[in-house]
This record gives structure tokens, sequence and C-alpha cells, in this order.
């Protein structure tokens, strides 16, 4: 009972901790309105600059004057801003190879050190700049974001405890992964009462003490193994290094694993005949990762696309009222609260059907690998329908219906992540999995490069008419529906010719 008590200590601390800090960096658009009032970047604007400090003196600390926004939009210090989201987004993704590398090299412990040397770095590094040293915020909020993911990376193998409910707790750790983006709410609101922003970041720094706290008393200083051995125990008086049952779990998985994921003939071959496990590579340059990369690169960039200029798009469809603005900026970050609530939808599908097609398979002689497949398809396909509804809402240019476009960023999203994770768990061997993992997200990462010069095109040739990229986007998201069809073909193709005993 006491180890049992440990695990959901674990789970609910673990849960705080990606809710308040692991994904903080895309609440961007409540941090853009806090820092445009602290005028960061203001300078590369076109009014005056002394008319800017007189007028500023009598708004106060909150009120940039309408009238002066209206002789111009301001669009280098939109750039600007734009650039530093996409670094730190991008860093977010590709960055997360080389984090996933120390998570599995050098253990919990070390890895999450560096996370929270990394964050605190970058909280305090935000709450000492100011409007004359904006340059820092290019460095400060990438680190916030790798600080972040690894964060995240650490806190994802809780699942491991609680068995049965593996999936359903790795969909809702990335789920308040995406919560945490309300946390730049908070302080935006807190900033609007007179806490400055110093004091807020400040505040997150000395929470650090907290994450170090929790790295000693109530995370392992290896890795949680799956399946979970017996009487399985962690924290301060566990010991040094990996425990006997740790490593002889990981031994047994990895056997359970190479069995799993034997291809249809190798699964009616002797022991003697098997071939040799496919390595690491074979599944980088396979098609059915080639396409899960591009399913995942196009609905993402989208999605950082939207954060990064959503402030820039709520001012032109509000015509640069900043009180609406303001309202509608709200509005976005409490819908991204839910999204904790949205993604284990996802995992408590694909679970369902996983369930029910292996039932299936009982009966038919089918692969367990083509059964884990085949529960991926809807959710592949559900995530890109929602994706493509957001687009299409989010490109009309009528501000009351981006209530709509914001409920179906934050589904999308959450079935997006959830399900990028649950599809690679299913569709390759574990022992590949934080190496596949991190190099698609990191390639991804690449791919969301593109948000920049998309908002230049957009600021820039098109002035502000989103119109061309909106079609290029919708007409790219449905390319990704090709992904599901390919393993709906796939898994039917299995289904109806079955391998042959030899």
């Amino acid at each position: 009972m006491a180890g049992r008590g440990l695990y959901v200590a674990t789970l609910l601390t673990g849960l705080l901790e990606c809710l308040g800090f692991a994904g903080v960096i895309f609440g961007w658009d409540s941090l853009v309105f806090v820092f445009k009032a602290e005028h960061y970047f203001e300078e590369l604007c076109e009014p005056n600059a002394g008319l800017l400090g007189n007028a500023t003196e009598q708004a106060g600390r909150l009120g940039w004057v309408r009238d002066l926004f209206s002789s111009s939009d301001c669009k280098a210090q939109y750039e600007k801003f734009s650039l530093v989201f996409t670094l730190a987004s991008s860093m977010n993704n590709f960055m997360t190879f080389p984090t996933s590398y120390i998570f599995d090299r050098f253990k919990t412990t070390v890895a999450r050190l560096i996370a929270i040397f990394l964050y605190t770095s970058a909280t305090l590094t935000i709450a000492f700049t100011s409007a004359g040293s904006t340059v820092l915020l290019f460095l400060a909020m990438p680190v916030l974001s790798v600080g972040g993911i690894l964060l995240l990376l650490t806190n994802l193998q809780i699942g491991n405890l609680f068995g049965k409910h593996r999936s359903t707790i790795i969909t809702l750790y990335n789920g308040a992964f995406d919560s945490s983006s309300a946390v730049f709410l908070i302080i935006k609101l807190l900033y609007e009462q007179g806490i400055s922003l110093r004091a807020s970041f400040i505040f997150l720094s000395v929470c650090s003490a907290w994450h170090v706290t929790r790295t000693f008393l109530l995370m392992p200083r290896g890795h949680i193994p799956y399946p979970l051995p017996p009487n399985y125990s962690y924290g301060l008086c566990s010991g040094n290094g990996p425990t006997k049952e740790e490593k002889t779990a990981e031994h047994e998985n990895r056997e359970l694993q190479s069995k799993e994921f034997l291809s249809p003939k190798e699964e009616i071959l002797g022991p003697g005949q098997q071939q040799k496990p496919r390595s690491f590579w074979s599944y980088v340059f396979s098609q059915r990762f080639a396409w899960h990369l591009v399913w995942l690169s196009v609905i993402q960039l989208y999605h950082y696309l939207f954060i990064g200029t959503l402030n820039s798009l709520l001012t032109s469809l509000a015509g640069r009222d900043r009180v609406i603005v303001s309202t509608y900026t709200n509005a976005f970050a409490i819908t991204q609260f839910f999204g904790v609530l949205c993604a284990p939808w996802n995992g408590l599908l694909m679970d369902r059907l996983r369930q029910k097609y292996q039932k299936e398979a009982k009966r038919t002689g089918c692969s367990t690998s083509m059964v884990a497949l085949r529960s991926a398809v809807p959710s592949l396909t559900l995530t890109s329908l929602l994706c493509l509804g957001f687009i299409i809402c989010a490109s009309v240019p009528v501000l009351p219906l981006q209530y709509v476009t914001f409920i179906l960023q934050v589904i999308s999203r959450s079935f997006l992540y959830g399900g990028n994770a649950a599809f690679l768990t299913l569709a390759f061997p574990s022992e590949h999995f934080g190496k596949l993992f991190g190099l698609v997200m990191a390639l991804s990462g690449v791919v969301s490069l593109l948000q920049f010069p998309i908002f230049t095109l957009i600021k820039g040739p098109l002035q502000n008419d989103p119109f061309y990229v909106n079609v290029m986007l919708i007409l790219s998201t449905l390319l990704t529906f090709v992904h599901p069809f390919l393993l709906y073909w796939e898994c039917r193709a299995q289904k109806e010719s079955p391998p042959a005993v030899a």
C-alpha cells in the first residue's frame, strides 16, 4: 500500500509539474500582450518615439494608445515577436532528439537536473529583461522551451507505474503539457492587476526548488521499467543506479517486443529460422515513418503558425481595439487549459479499438502488429479532420467565429501529440521508440521553421491578406489523409490474405 501511495503521489505531482511548467511557451500570445505593454521591440515601430512616451504616460501601464496604432500596423514589431516564437517552438521539437538521448543515456535524475537548470536560467533571464534588452528573448524563450520538453519526457515514464492505464496516463500528461500554456494567461491577468512581469517570472524561478525536491524524493534515479516488477521502489531510499528488478524487467521487455513486431513471415518460422531484428535505420527509411512525418509536420506547422500570429490576426479583425484583442486572447488561453481534458479521449479511443480488434485477430489469425496499426487509423483520420475544420474556421475573417476556431484548435492539438506518441508506440518496437520519437519531432521542428517566412509573406507581398496561404495550407492538410489511408490499406491487405504456413 505504501508503494501504491508513492505511485499516486508521483502521478499527481508529475501532472501538476506538466500543467504548471512544461509547455508554457505555447501561451505566447498572452505574453506578447504584456511585452507590447512593456514596449518590447517598440523602437521598430513607425510612430514618433517622443509622442509614444507622452501617450504611454497618460494611458497607464497597459494602455498603448489606440490612435497611435491606427497609423501603423507595426509590422517590424510583429515580425520580431513571430521570430522569437518560431525559434522557441522549433527548438521545442528539434531538441527532442538530443534530449531523448540524454534521458536514455544518463537516466532520470541527470536529465531532470539539466531540465531544471535550463528552465530556471530562462525564467530568470526573462525576469530581468526590459525594453532595452529584448534581444535576450531570442535566447531565453528557446531555452525555456527545451527545459519544458525535457521535464515532460522524464514524466511520461510514470505511465509505466499503472499497467493497463499506461496509454491513458501518457495522453493525460501530453494534455497537461498543452494546458500549461494557460500559465502565461495568469501572468497577463496578474500584470493587469499590478503584479510586474519580473515578479511573476521570479516566482517561476523559485519553484525550481520544488522540482529539485521532487527529483530526489518522487522520481527514480534510472528509468521506470515496463512491465513493472513486483515490489518496485524508487526515490530517496531506493539506492543508487537501476535496481535488479528494473534490469530484469527491461531484458524481458526487449524479448517480448522483439516477438511482437516480427513480420508475418517471421511469425510462422521456427525459432532457428527467424530473421534478425530490423535495424533502427530500416524503420526510419520506411514508408510508414515517412508518411507519419508528413502527417505530423503539416498539421503542426499550421498550429505553430496560428499561435505565433494570433495577436496580429486578432488586432486586424478587431480593428486594433485593444480591449477586444485582450478579450479574445484571454478566451484563447482559457480554451488551451482544457487540453488536459481532451487528450485522454484519443488514448481511450485507441485502447478500445485495439481491444476490439484483438478479439477479431484471435479468430482470423492476424498478426499483433497489424491489430495495433488498425486501431490507430481512426485516430489519425479524426485528427486530420479536426485540423481541416480548424484551418477553415481560422480562414474566415469573422471575429466571433474565432471562438469555434479556438475550440477546434485545442482539440486538434491535443489529439495530434497524443496520437503521435501512441502511433509510434504501436507501429514500431519500443526499443526504438525514444529515438524515433525524438527524430520525428526534430524533423518536424525543421519544417515548422517555415512559419516565419510564411508570416513575412503575408505581411509583405500579400499585404496582410492570408487567403492564398490559407488555400495552400488547406490543400496541404488534405495530403495528411494519405497516411491513415495507406495504413488502412495495409491492414486490409493483411486481413484479406493472411500468410500461409509453409
